[in-house]
């Protein structure tokens, strides 16, 4: 029996860093950095690590102390061997599939205050039910992370399977499919226990700006706890009958990547381990600022909240 066990995606995160100064966008009232056509640009810095939601997270409970299975699909190459690889060192169980084709690769452009990311899916998407034994996914608790395609019909069994077997469920939305709105994410929303998205992904499901609204809205379709992020804002997390609040002060990040599955993994974890909202809050914070003060999305994920 696993305490938790994560589904998700799989990357390989390539950071490529260069002296290009950022330029102001006349049309849109923020800097873009601008790469010539034509030009051959020297790297001044080169960082290759591993992410994707699935292994994010599952490399945060591990770290904290859970036993953790992570599900997912990798590619037979050199980039699935190395994710494959940091899972065992991590002591996380894979109970995916290995297939035929490209592990999931993206490429981040740094800038000066935020960073562009180039993401090939390659297998991700194609996860099937078929490649999974339903016997071995036994766990107190299953967090379904970003997954499209293929990959999102299987994740939609594999928690109706879950809440058949009384596992609680963790759903963090990405805007993919935040955008199906709420009627058609009805029985998905139903299922959670906690549902995490950001501001900009709770406006799209609910078509809803306030954030009174959309509680109410969201409310209308699930009974769980419902964390809403911001960014540099306000935390909000609601349990259908209270809304709790964290303010966060602004900073000035090395790198973001990851910082929402750091997020999600802290807060997560502090409700399996019984503490209280705002508490889950905080760690989920301290979580996500541990990560955004080294590159990469695993780099410095605690071990101890």
């Amino acid at each position: 029996m696993y305490d938790i066990i994560t589904l998700g995606s799989a990357n390989v995160d390539i950071f490529v860093k260069t002296k290009i100064k950022p330029e102001i966008n006349k049309h849109i009232d923020h800097y873009d950095i601008a790469y010539h056509l034509g030009d051959k640009l020297l790297v001044d810095d080169l960082h290759i690590t591993t992410g994707g939601g699935g292994t994010n997270t599952a490399v945060a409970f591990s770290r904290l102390g859970l036993k953790t299975g992570y599900i997912g699909v990798i590619g037979n190459d050199v980039n699935g061997s190395l994710i494959l690889n940091e899972l065992k060192k991590e002591k996380v169980t894979f109970l995916g599939k290995v297939k035929e084709g490209n592990t999931g690769l993206s490429v981040i452009l740094p800038g000066s205050y935020d960073r562009t990311i180039l993401a090939y899916k390659g297998v991700n998407n194609n996860l099937s039910i078929k490649d999974i034994r339903l016997d071995r996914i036994k766990s107190k608790w299953l967090y379904v992370s970003s997954m499209i395609g293929q990959s999102l019909e299987t994740a939609e069994s594999i928690i109706y399977i879950a809440k058949k077997n009384k596992t609680k469920i963790a759903i963090n939305l990405s805007m993919y499919i935040a955008t199906k709105g709420l009627e058609k994410l009805s029985t998905l929303l139903n299922s959670a226990d906690i549902i995490i998205l950001n501001k900009e992904e709770a406006q799209a499901l609910t078509k809803e700006k306030d954030i009174d609204k959309i509680l109410n809205k969201i409310y209308e379709h699930t009974y769980g706890k419902v964390i809403i992020t911001s960014g540099s804002g306000n935390i909000i997390t609601s349990d259908s009958l209270r809304v709790f609040t964290k303010h966060i002060t602004p900073i000035n990040p090395i790198d973001k990547t990851g910082a929402g599955d750091a997020f999600a993994s802290g807060f997560v974890y502090s409700m399996i381990k019984g503490k209280s909202i705002q508490e889950a809050m905080d760690n989920g914070h301290k979580e996500a600022l541990s990560v955004m003060a080294h590159i990469g999305a695993k780099n410095n994920l605690l071990k101890k909240l």
